[in-house]
Order: structure tokens, then C-alpha cells, then sequence
């Protein structure tokens, strides 16, 4: 079967199996886990913040962003397709009790000229707008860096602070070349998955400046993410920063050789691609399409009114070539 619903469907290798089995681990409750420390350090390294936190999910490091940041009575400034809107089912609004306020944007990506609009005077009956949210990569879509800085130099002006949601941020960075450091540089806090492209079974790490680390940590625990001997997981991590993150270019060109077949058919059209992603409409129904592609043992999903085609490291160039062989031979 060749699963193109989602990078999240991506499988351990055999060397990350092996990284996991031989593990050192401890008790991390009592920072007592070796690889979690050490893949904790790669993190800030990375990032180029001062500390980062191992966290079970990236919608927990969302939800511990918005709550040290923004929290009870504050609203968060965000497109209307982000994530922490979209796809973590309201837990900014029921459990960081923050309101989120949406700005427009262009396929995720905010218009930094609808910014201005937000700023206002402080009073005492309205919330206080005290964080902007982004996303980068936001549906396979790379953030421009100059639209991120004008987002950035908004925030600093109106003393807001700024938290990326980088899921993806490893897509963007083989993309550009921009390491991930230079796209935290202005945000105060970022999140991104081990999962997904980088192929771990699960984490993702929150950066930040050390006070705001330390305080993540016992929101961590409040949400019940103090967990033990969580080092295999950290293990399988940092296998996917020092093996997973430059072959992030094949799913790259995996998925621009399907974005070409698909624009060549006269059944199709692709609305939206970046990375290693394609979202696109049909001239036929979405389950006949689907139906036959499964016939084809692939698998993919529809997405906000389109179907959508996600590559990773599960699907090789000899799978890529049957879904091209299978979109050129499908008659509407």
C-alpha cells in the first residue's frame, strides 16, 4: 500500500529501531534521563534558544506556548488555518482559556498589512492581545522570510510576543537552506516534530529562553506530561535529527514529480503545493477519484474541500512513479 494521506503514517527504520532498543534511559520526572537530556540540548541547539523541552506531542508544546504566553482572558493573533485553530479540537480556548482572533491570511500565511489593524490602546474592559501565532511550514507552504519579519517587528512594537507552531520547520529549512535557528530568531518560542517527515513514532521539543522552559516544565507536568523513562522515544528522535533531516529533499522532489502529473491531466488541478505537499480540486467526485486510486492500493484524503497528496520518507521513488503511472491512466 502507498500512503500518501499523511507524513504522520511514517514507520521507525531498522537503524532507529535499533537507537531505540540500546537507549540509556532514566527517570525524567527527576531529569534523570540521559538521551532525553542530550536530545533536549540538540534542540536549543538547533533552534538557537537557550533550553528546549521533550513534550508528547506538538499540540502540547502549542498549548504550553499559548499558556505561558498568552493564557486566561488573552487573546492570540492567528490565521484562520492554523493548526492550534484547525486541528487541535479548541484547547487554546478550553484549556489555555485564551480567545483566538483571527487575521487575514493567504493560504495560511498571515498578511502582516492585516496586522495594523490590531494594534490598540490597552483597556481595561478588552482582552489583551498578548501573542501572534504562526506556522511554518503551513500546508507544505514555506513562510517568506520578509512576511515573518514584518509579522515579528509588529509583535516587538506592540509588546506581543510570538510563538511558532514548526511542525515542519526541517521542510522549510531543506527548502530555503534557512536553518531553523534563523527562522526562530524573532519568535519567542517554537515547537517542532520529531514525527512526521523526521520519521520518530512520536515527540516534538518546545525552545525557548531558559525561564520560559523552566516554567513549560511544570505545565508540562500539569497536563500530564511528566513522563518516566521516555528516552526510547528520545532516542528515536535524536536519530531523526542526525539521519532524517537532509532526505527531507526526496519527499520534496517526490512530490513536485506528482504535482507535474497531476497539472498534465485534464481531470485534476492542483490549488495549493509547497514541499511535500499537494492539495488539488476534480471534475469528478472526490470518491471516485478515491476509489480508484485505492484500487491501485493508494491511499490518500480529502482536505478542506480538496483531495490532498502527502510524500515521506515511506514512499520511495519506485512508489512515485506507480502513483504517476496511476494518474495518467485514470479517465474521468
Amino acid at each position: 500500500m502507498i500512503d500518501l494521506r499523511s507524513d504522520t503514517f511514517t514507520l521507525p527504520s531498522q537503524g532507529m529501531r535499533e537507537a531505540i532498543y540500546k537507549a540509556e534511559v532514566g527517570d525524567d520526572v527527576y531529569r534523570e534521563d540521559p538521551t532525553v537530556r542530550a536530545l533536549e540540548e540538540r534542540g536549543a541547539e538547533i533552534s538557537g534558544k537557550e533550553e528546549s523541552l521533550f513534550v508528547s506531542s506538538g499540540c502540547m508544546g502549542n498549548l504550553i506556548a499559548i499558556m505561558l504566553q498568552a493564557g486566561r482572558g488573552k487573546e492570540v493573533l492567528c490565521a484562520r488555518e492554523s493548526h492550534i485553530v484547525c486541528h487541535e479540537i479548541g484547547a487554546l480556548s478550553s484549556l489555555a482559556l485564551t480567545q483566538p482572533t483571527i487575521v487575514e491570511s493567504r493560504d495560511g500565511i498571515i498578511c502582516p498589512e492585516a496586522l495594523e489593524s490590531f494594534a490598540r490602546p490597552y483597556s481595561y474592559d478588552m482582552a489583551d492581545r498578548s501573542l501572534v501565532e504562526v506556522e511554518n511550514t503551513t500546508s507544505g507552504l514555506v513562510y517568506p522570510p520578509e512576511t515573518l519579519d514584518a509579522v515579528t517587528s509588529f509583535a516587538k512594537r506592540n509588546g506581543m510576543r510570538v510563538h511558532m507552531d514548526g511542525a515542519r520547520i526541517f521542510n522549510a529549512y531543506v527548502a530555503t537552506g534557512i536553518p531553523v535557528s534563523r527562522w526562530a530568531r524573532d519568535c519567542d518560542s517554537i515547537t517542532f516534530c520529531l514525527s512526521k517527515g523526521l520519521g520518530a513514532p512520536a515527540g516534538s521539543l518546545l525552545c525557548g529562553s531558559a525561564d520560559f522552559i523552566r516554567e513549560a516544565r511544570r505545565v508540562r507536568k500539569l497536563l500530564g506530561g511528566g513522563m518516566r523513562q521516555t528516552g526510547f522515544l528520545a532516542a528515536a528522535g535524536l536519530y531523526a535529527l542526525d539521519h532524517n533531516i537532509e532526505r527531507l529533499e526526496e519527499d520534496h522532489e517526490h512530490a513536485s514529480a506528482i504535482r507535474q502529473a497531476l497539472e498534465e491531466t485534464d481531470w485534476a488541478k492542483v490549488e495549493r503545493y509547497g514541499t511535500n505537499m499537494i492539495f488539488f480540486s476534480t471534475t469528478v467526485s472526490h470518491e471516485k477519484v478515491l476509489e480508484y486510486f485505492r484500487s491501485k492500493d493508494i491511499l490518500f484524503a480529502p482536505d478542506a474541500g480538496m483531495l490532498r497528496m502527502v510524500t515521506s520518507l515511506n514512499v520511495d521513488s519506485q512508489m512515485t512513479d506507480c502513483v504517476i503511472k496511476a494518474i495518467k491512466e485514470f479517465r474521468a
